[in-house]
C-alpha cells in the first residue's frame, strides 16, 4: 500500500480547498447519494477513515451502531484539521462538513495531504451532514481534544477544545451520524451490505483491523486479513459456489516507480484471478479502496490484459481449432476476480462513485496484468492448456449460438450499400454500426474501428428532414435508403409490429462533429428513427456517440506525467483547466486544440475517445413515457417546414432548458 508521509504538517489547515453551500443536496439528495437507505452517507465517513489508513496513518477503524439509531465511525488517523482555515477564517473541520467541494483530496499538486484517495469530488461528508438530523465530530489532534456539533447541516455547537488527558488517545477522528429519515426510503442500514463493505476494507488494507459493534444486540465482528485479496477471493468463491478453481489463482501486484513512463509514481494495481468451469462468478473491484460495483475502466484493463495474454499463449502453442476466433468475452466469461487499483486522480461516474471512468486506467491495469499472466502461463504450460481448453469451449459455444440466429434470418438479404464498411462478426448483440458525418471522418473511423464488430456507413451532407416525408417516398433519398438497407429493418410506424429478425446491428450509433452542424445532423437522424423506425429506438438500439470538442495537452506536474486530456464541451474544458490550476500549473502552461470536425482526429484519437467501448461515452437514446399526440404536435412545431415562426418563438423562450440526461 502507500508509504507513510513524513510529517503531520502535510495535512494541515491549508490542505483544504473550498470550491460552494449544502442547499442543493437537501433539494435533490438523489443527485449526491443513494436514497434507498442511509448506508452510502455512512460509507462516505468510512471512506475518509480508510483514506487515512491507505496513507499509512491508521491501524484501526471502528463502526458502532448505537442504541439511539446513530452510527459512529472512529479511526486512529491524524485527525481532521481544526485550526482556522487560511482563506475562510473559520475552523477547517467546519468547512469540511458544511461546504460542497471542500477537502484535502483537492490539494494534490504540491505535497497535498492525500496522494491516493477515493474522495475525488469532495462532496462526501458534507452530503452526510446535509442529510443528517444531527452530526457530532470528535477530533484528537496535536495534544488537544476538539468537538463540534451540527443539526440539519448547520453548526449548533461551535468548536470546543481542551487539552488531552494523560491516558487519552493521541490522534484520530470520531464522527457520529443521525441520518434524517425524511431523505431515505428506509432508515434501516442493510447489515449485509455494511458487513461486506467493512470486510472489503480490511481485505484491501492488510494489517488494519476493522470492527463492527452492534450495541443493539451486543454483537461485535472484527475483520483483519493477513492474506489480503487472495484470502478474500477464496472465501468468496467458497460461499458463491462449490466449484474449485480450474487452475491455481493468478495473483500479483505492480505499481509505477518514480521513473516509470506514462504513469504517476505509485499508480498500479493488485489482483487475484480465478477461472471456474461452473457455479457463480465473484467479481469485485476497487479504486483507492472505494468499491466500484458498476465496474469501469480498471475492470476493462483487466479484461484486456487477461485476453491478450491468453490469446498469445493459445497462438504460440497452436491450440486454436480452425474457424474459431477468440474474443475477450470468451476469456472473461468464467473469470472471478478481486481487483484493487490505485489511480492518482480517479474520475468517477457521478458522486456515488459506482463506476470508474478514467481512460488511463485501461492502459494502466492491462500494462501490468498482461506480461505477468503471459510469464505465468509459459512457466506453467499444463495449466495454460487447461485454461485454453476452457476458453475455446466458450468460443465454440458462442459461435453455435450465433449460427442459430443466422439461420433464422438468412433469406431475402438485400444488396448492402457499396459505401458500407461492414464488420466481420455475425453476432447481432455485439455488432455496432456508426453513421458517420462525411467521408473524411468516415476514413478515420474505418482505420480506428475494431473491424471485428464495428461497421462504418459514411453519410454525405445533411440527411433529409423526414418528419413530413411519407413512408413510401423515403427510399427516394439515397442516404435514408442506404441506412435502412444497412440496418436490415424496414420503416414502420409507432403502432406497427415490424419484422426485426433482419436487424444486423445491436447498436446504431450516430457519430457527428461536436459542433452546431453536428448537432443538427444528430437531430435529423434522431427524427428519422423516431418517425420511421420507432421500434429500434424503443428497444434501445439507437445511440449517440460523443466525440470531444477540445484536446488539452498538459505538461508534467508533480507526480503526473504529461497528458492529453479531452473535453466534450466548454463546461468540461473549464473543469479541466481548473484542475490543472489546482495541480500547480499557471495559465498558458497547457495548450488547447479545438477539433473543427471528426476528420481532424487521427484514427487512434477517434478510437480512444469515441469508439472504444471501454473508454468512450456513448449516449443511449430511449423514448421514456410520452403522449404520442402531444409529442407529434411538438415535433410538428420543431421539424415542420411551415413552422419557422412558432419554432423561433419556442426556442427564444425554452431553448436554454434543453438538456440530455447523461
Amino acid at each position: 500500500m502507500a508509504t507513510k508521509k513524513t510529517s503531520v504538517s502535510d495535512y494541515s489547515e491549508s490542505s483544504i480547498r473550498v470550491l460552494k453551500g449544502l442547499e442543493p443536496v437537501k433539494q435533490r439528495p438523489g443527485m449526491y447519494t443513494r436514497t434507498e437507505n442511509p448506508l452510502h452517507i455512512i460509507q462516505e465517513v468510512i471512506d475518509n477513515a480508510s483514506d487515512e489508513a491507505l496513507g499509512g496513518y491508521g491501524k484501526n477503524i471502528i463502526v458502532t451502531l448505537n442504541t439511539d439509531g446513530s452510527i459512529s465511525v472512529e479511526d486512529d488517523g491524524r485527525g481532521i484539521p481544526v485550526g482556522l482555515h487560511p482563506e475562510e477564517k473559520v475552523p477547517t473541520v467546519e468547512i469540511v462538513f458544511t461546504r460542497l467541494h471542500a477537502g484535502g483530496k483537492f490539494d494534490k499538486g504540491s505535497g497535498g495531504a492525500y496522494s491516493f484517495s477515493g474522495g475525488l469530488h469532495g462532496v462526501g461528508v458534507s452530503v452526510t451532514n446535509a442529510l443528517s438530523s444531527r452530526l457530532e465530530i470528535s477530533v484528537w489532534r496535536e495534544g488537544g481534544f476538539h468537538q463540534i456539533v451540527f443539526a440539519d447541516g448547520d453548526v449548533v455547537q461551535k468548536l470546543k477544545s481542551r487539552p488531552l488527558a494523560r491516558d487519552e488517545k493521541k490522534s484520530g477522528t470520531r464522527v457520529t451520524v443521525w441520518p434524517n429519515a425524511k431523505y431515505f426510503d428506509s432508515s434501516a442500514i442493510p447489515m449485509g451490505e455494511l458487513q461486506r463493505l467493512l470486510r472489503s476494507k480490511a481485505v484491501l488494507l492488510p494489517g488494519v483491523k476493522v470492527t463492527l459493534v452492534n450495541e443493539k444486540n451486543g454483537d461485535t465482528q472484527t475483520w483483519q486479513y493477513d492474506q489480503g485479496l487472495r484470502g478474500y477471493l477464496i472465501e468468496s468463491l467458497a460461499q458463491a459456489s462449490h466449484a474449485d478453481p480450474l487452475i491455481p489463482l493468478f495473483e500479483g501486484q505492480q505499481y509505477a516507480g518514480a521513473d516509470t513512463e506514462g504513469f504517476a509514481e505509485g499508480e498500479g494495481a493488485a489482483w487475484v484471478v480465478a477461472w471456474t468451469e461452473e457455479g457463480n462468478v465473484v467479481r469485485e473491484s476497487y479504486v483507492n479502496l472505494i468499491p466500484t460495483p458498476a465496474g469501469g475502466t480498471h475492470e476493462a484493463g483487466l479484461r484486456e490484459g487477461l485476453f491478450s495474454a491468453v490469446k498469445s499463449f493459445v497462438e504460440m502453442h497452436a491450440l486454436l481449432p480452425k474457424g474459431v476466433k477468440l474474443l475477450p468475452e470468451d476469456v472473461f466469461a468464467r473469470v472471478s476476480f478481486v481487483l484493487s487499483a490505485k489511480v492518482l486522480d480517479p474520475q468517477f461516474q457521478g458522486q456515488i462513485k459506482e463506476r470508474l471512468n478514467s481512460r488511463d486506467a485501461v492502459r494502466l491495469v492491462s500494462t501490468y496484468t498482461k506480461p505477468a499472466l503471459e510469464l505465468w502461463l509459459h512457466h506453467h504450460v499444463d495449466y495454460g492448456k487447461k485454461l485454453a481448453e476452457l476458453v475455446i469451449k466458450q468460443a465454440q459455444s458462442r459461435l453455435r449460438s450465433a449460427q442459430k440466429v443466422e439461420k433464422k434470418k438468412s433469406s431475402g438479404v438485400a444488396v448492402l450499400p457499396g459505401k458500407l464498411t461492414d464488420c466481420e462478426s455475425d453476432d447481432v448483440t455485439r455488432n455496432e454500426l456508426f453513421l458517420v458525418e462525411g467521408d473524411s471522418a468516415g476514413g478515420s473511423a474505418k482505420m480506428g474501428r475494431d473491424k471485428e464488430f464495428q461497421a462504418i456507413l459514411p453519410l454525405r451532407g445533411k440527411v433529409l428532414n423526414s418528419w413530413e416525408t411519407e413512408r413510401d417516398r423515403l427510399f427516394a433519398n439515397n442516404e435514408i435508403h442506404d441506412i435502412a438497407v444497412a440496418i436490415g429493418v424496414d420503416p414502420h410506424g409507432p403502432n406497427d409490429t415490424p419484422d426485426l429478425s433482419g436487424l444486423r446491428y445491436g447498436k446504431i450509433c450516430i457519430l457527428s462533429d461536436a459542433d452546431v452542424d453536428g448537432s443538427h445532423i444528430q437531430v435529423l437522424l434522431l427524427t428519422l428513427f423516431f418517425k420511421h423506425f420507432p421500434q429500434l429506438m424503443a428497444r434501445g438500439h439507437i445511440c449517440v456517440a460523443r466525440p470531444p470538442l477540445y484536446r488539452v495537452d498538459a505538461p508534467a506536474r508533480g507526480k503526473k506525467q504529461a497528458q492529453k486530456l479531452y473535453a466534450l464541451d466548454d463546461g468540461e474544458l473549464e473543469a479541466i483547466e481548473d484542475k490543472l490550476r489546482k495541480d500547480g500549473l499557471k495559465d498558458g502552461a497547457w495548450s488547447i486544440s479545438r477539433f473543427k470536425g471528426l476528420g481532424e482526429m487521427n484514427a487512434e484519437q477517434l478510437w480512444e475517445t469515441t469508439m472504444n467501448p471501454d473508454t468512450r461515452r456513448l449516449l443511449p437514446v430511449s423514448l421514456g413515457d410520452f403522449d404520442l399526440a402531444s409529442s407529434e404536435s411538438r415535433f410538428n412545431m420543431l421539424m415542420g417546414k411551415g413552422e419557422a415562426a412558432a419554432r423561433r418563438a419556442w426556442l427564444e423562450e425554452h431553448g436554454n432548458e434543453a438538456e440530455a440526461d447523461i
